[in-house]
């Protein structure tokens, strides 16, 4: 039987962060796996970050299975002894990605929810019922015959899954998203949705923060939404705690997405409700750009958000996010906001 594993970024008593193999919560570096691959006379490739690991990813994949077998048979005491409890160690984001693409509107229930709350020229004079019907016409519409919107986020708002957002002091309006993160695990240009999902490393956690009030310019209504206004200030993308291989997550399709704001939960929905499934995307977007090995789809947000309860991020405030699948989950991130220091 296979040995499930993740990767993860870590680091120790303030060392510099360093990539890492994890097998039944204890953390292995890349580096004594590297030494152990050498030893071994296996192919492994890795500067001791997990987005070198990636880079490789064809070729280092069967070494990470090959250690977390022999990690899980305790054949060599030499790897038991290189390891060390996850809990003693600090999470950073599993990968630091060069490029962070984001979908939006792209789950089925949100879409419609915000056609039946805001008032549109060709909703005038409906009921919130024909509000409700002609959403899910359109988005029915959509995806059959739509494309996917996308949009950039700087990867400088990637922070770990038990880091601290900061809230910026200029803002009111700060809100979550949580998702479920794609990580591309080889060169993808051009790429069938039916062969798509092979593109993929793995799985992850995602909180695409967004503040409300920075989303449309009212001096540039022309121009469309800022995305780098809205999306990209500090701490903005809570991410992790896990890259889990695609291997043993199964169909994206299936997974559950689960948002707790203060114990309560907030987000509760399926995969399964989006618009453009995860293989959908790889195909649009692999027709607009190259995807690149460490590359990160955050694939949309279920409904919930907190300006659908009317409930908006504030010092204090503690978001509890994980996804769950019917073979093994991603993780859980809780993050704590404060204000932003000057």
């Amino acid at each position: 039987m296979a040995i499930t594993f993740k990767l993860a970024t870590f680091s120790a008593a303030g060392c510099t962060p360093f990539g890492a193999l994890v097998v039944a919560e204890r953390a292995i570096a890349f580096s004594a796996v590297q030494a152990f691959a050498a030893r071994a006379g296996l192919d492994f490739h890795s500067d001791g970050s997990t987005l070198s690991v990636l880079d490789e990813w064809q070729r280092n994949y069967p070494t990470l299975q090959r250690v977390a077998q022999t990690i899980g048979s305790g054949a060599d005491p030499g790897l038991q002894r290189a390891m060390a409890p996850v809990e003693a160690l600090q999470l950073h984001p599993p990968v630091r990605s060069r490029n962070i693409i984001c979908s939006g509107a792209n789950y089925f229930k949100h879409v419609v929810d915000i056609v039946v709350a805001q008032l549109r020229p060709e909703t005038e004079g409906m009921t919130p019922e024909q509000r409700r019907e002609f959403g899910v016409k359109k988005m029915t519409d959509r995806r059959l015959h739509g494309t996917p919107f996308f949009f950039i986020k700087a990867n400088s708002t990637m922070i770990g899954p038990h880091d601290t957002v900061t809230l910026p002091p200029d803002v009111s309006s700060m809100d979550w998203e949580l998702e479920l993160g794609v990580v591309i695990g080889k060169r993808a240009r051009f790429v069938s949705r039916e062969a798509a999902l092979q593109y993929v490393a793995g799985y992850m956690v995602v909180n695409d923060l967004t503040i409300r009030e920075r989303v449309n310019r009212s001096d540039m209504q022309e121009m469309g939404m800022d995305w780098v206004g809205s999306k990209c200030a500090p701490s903005a993308l809570p991410t992790g705690p896990y890259l889990v291989p695609a291997q043993f997550v199964g169909d994206p399709q299936r997974l559950h997405i689960t948002l707790k704001h203060n114990g309560r939960v907030m987000q509760d929905e399926g995969t399964d409700d989006m618009i453009f499934s995860c293989a959908r995307l790889i195909e649009t977007l692999s027709s607009f750009m190259v995807l690149q090995p460490g590359d990160l789809i955050c694939t949309g947000s279920p409904s919930g958000n907190g300006i659908h309860h009317g409930v908006l991020l504030k010092p204090g405030d503690v978001m509890e996010g994980t996804v769950t699948g019917p073979l093994v989950g991603l993780g859980t991130q809780r993050n704590t906001c404060a204000a932003e220091a000057l």
